[in-house]
């Protein structure tokens, strides 16, 4: 691991130095200062926000050996992807040591919260070939995005617009994997439509692991020549094998699950000189059938099926004094579970912020607070403050602290079976969080680094009173302190007169969570200590690209792995070949509860693109 390290920093400072030789007239590549990254309510360069966000572009997607957006995400530092198998069938979203409920995923703007539970969040996740670009927002966002936004949240934002275009892919490789997609583009006079189906299937690589996932993306916009509406409609069907998702192999169970997630969603947006007004409407809809034996149902069967209705406007004015954002999201839920009960919650959240611009604009200030009120949980609220400060047109230092807040999902308040029981009597977690930073963007070399701190009470943990006791209870744990560094740092440069990438990342996260129920929790023993990776993307020839990956994690329990994945790219015309190579030293290793990871494995693909 130290001599990886040493020899990709050695590879970073090569890269820097070069980069400083080299003439300015050089091409820039996917610079970072011109992407917007997209709010609810004010929108800002990326360069100008004080915040510590990253970006995966289209580019980065592209040359990341990721086949769905769970084995993309591992290669961002500071967040915690841990899949129990393959073919994104089931994987919980960490970001800086914060429980799996705690990180908001969005669509486009969208949130797509599950009031059962966060181990559902990333059932929503989008193909990667309709995604833009990811936004990672990392660090208290609940004054911003609402109240599961605890540690951080993720947008994904999708492409607008594909042209006149059919691009069909298929993939075929180790363990019986066969996957096929169809992604079609077509650009009307007055309306624009985005349509894939896709399909993912495994024998599996271990005993009852295998999966068959379907997915469905629908993206058109109408009127848009006059006032455009959006619609987003999206559909995953999931089933899988779970051996030892979430029990031991030692209690012989051999668990199976099957899932869907759908999400209809319009929008649309009045523009004027100062005043930017956008509404909308959402159905978000989640099932979950879980069985503790496979083939006797009866045995152990929970079925959970989830609603939420919402509707939001936000607005953002623009006067002498600044930019004004505001809004206000109202929703209602709807939860029928056999082991959960009959649920419903009615959510009603308003925002305010402002973005004060002093010093000739180099400082920007920007206090805003959301507040909410639950029908079950009463009114809580989340005051936050954003400070930064432009030293050079390329270089911030930035600052931010924040309150925030998460009530218990239905599963930690009323579960009961396989191991684990909910309690009624749970309070909501809340937060103190604050961060400082500092970032340089230009076309050709970005890097920040930032420092972070989070005072919690009340955090919600499956935990046992002694080792005798085989089921773990959810439980609100006084005081937990959690304090970290985050370094990222990518170079675009050419060489032989092609484009060429090296990214780096690493994120150190302290806690003492296990100084209270050390050997006695569930969740909070796998948190991720040291967390380190990189990325290098490379065409010394016209058609051909390879991208190698690096991922380094040691956890709290003191296990370490080194995991390395690679691709190479053939493009011949409008056909483009793929060999994808996974976990290539085959490590050993698990990233959560109790399924060990895929050893080595190879994926071949082709993709033809008719335009």
């Amino acid at each position: 691991m130290k001599n990886s390290i040493l020899l990709y920093t050695f590879l970073l400072i090569s890269a820097f130095r070069l980069h400083a030789q080299q003439e300015e007239s050089m091409m820039k590549i996917d610079s970072l200062s011109e992407v917007v990254v997209t709010s609810n309510r004010i929108d800002l360069p990326f360069k100008e926000n004080s915040r510590t966000i990253n970006i995966v572009s289209a580019t980065d997607i592209e040359n990341s050996s990721a086949v769905t957006i769970a084995d993309l995400l591992q290669q961002v530092a500071g967040v915690d992807i841990r899949r129990r198998g393959t073919g994104g069938s089931q994987a919980d979203l960490f970001i800086r040591g914060g429980g799996f409920d705690q990180t908001l995923l969005l669509i486009d703007g969208i949130k797509m919260d599950d009031a059962q539970t966060g181990h559902h969040t990333m059932n929503a996740s989008l193909p990667l070939e309709v995604i833009e670009r990811i936004e990672i927002i990392k660090g208290p966002a609940a004054r911003v995005f609402g109240q599961n936004a605890f540690t951080g949240a993720i947008n994904i934002v999708t492409k607008s617009n594909l042209d006149n275009s059919v691009t069909a892919n298929l993939e075929a490789g180790s363990f019986g994997q066969l996957n096929g997609s169809v992604t079609v583009g077509s650009e009307l006079e007055n309306s624009t439509h985005i349509f894939h189906a896709g399909k993912m299937t495994s024998e599996g690589y271990r005993n009852n692991s295998d999966y068959d996932n379907s997915n469905y993306f629908l993206k058109s916009v109408f009127n848009k020549n006059a006032q455009p509406i959006e619609m987003i409609a999206t559909f995953f069907d999931k089933k899988f094998g779970a051996e030892n998702f979430y029990t031991p192999s030692s209690w012989g169970f051999n668990e199976y699950e099957e899932t869907q997630n759908s999400l209809v969603a319009l929008t649309t947006t009045f523009m004027s000189e100062k005043l930017k007004i956008q509404p909308r409407i959402y159905w978000k809809r989640n099932q979950d059938m879980f069985l503790l034996q496979r083939d006797d149902p009866d045995f152990f069967r929970n079925f959970h099926i989830s609603n939420k209705i919402g509707a939001e406007a936000n607005a953002a004015y623009t006067s002498k004094l600044g930019i004004t954002g505001f809004g206000i999201d109202m929703s209602k839920v709807y939860l029928r579970s056999n082991n959960l009960g009959q649920r419903n919650r009615f959510m009603t959240t308003l925002f305010l912020e402002h973005r004060f611009q002093l010093a000739d604009s180099r400082l920007d200030i920007t206090p805003g607070v959301a507040m909410t009120y639950y029908s079950d949980f009463k009114f809580n609220a989340f005051p936050g403050l954003d400070i930064g400060f432009d030293i050079t047109n390329k270089l911030k230092v930035y600052g931010n602290i924040g309150y925030t807040y998460r009530i218990p999902t239905y599963t930690d308040l009323y579960y009961n079976g396989g191991g684990s029981a909910g309690n009624p009597d749970l309070e909501p977690e809340e937060a103190l969080a604050q961060e400082l930073g500092i970032k340089y963007v230009a076309p050709k070399i970005a890097a920040s680094i930032s420092v972070f701190n989070r005072d919690a009470t009340n955090l919600i943990d499956y935990i046992r009173p002694n080792t005798d006791v085989e089921t773990f209870t959810a439980t609100n744990i006084t005081e937990v302190n959690t304090k970290g560094f985050e370094f990222d740092a990518s170079y675009n440069f050419k060489l032989s007169n092609f484009n060429q990438t090296l990214a780096i990342g690493y994120a150190f996260l302290d806690d003492n969570i296990l100084d209270q129920n050390e050997e006695l929790s569930r969740y909070s023993l796998n948190t991720l200590k040291h967390h380190f990776t990189t990325r290098l993307s490379t065409q010394l020839f016209k058609n051909v690209r390879q991208n190698i990956v690096y991922k380094y994690a040691e956890r709290t329990t003191g296990q370490t792995y080194n995991v390395w994945d690679a691709s190479i790219l053939l493009q011949l015309k409008q056909v483009e070949f793929s060999v994808t190579a996974s976990n290539i030293f085959d490590a050993e290793y698990i990233e959560s509860g109790f399924t060990p990871m895929p050893p080595s494995n190879v994926l071949f693909g082709l993709r033809y693109s008719f335009k």
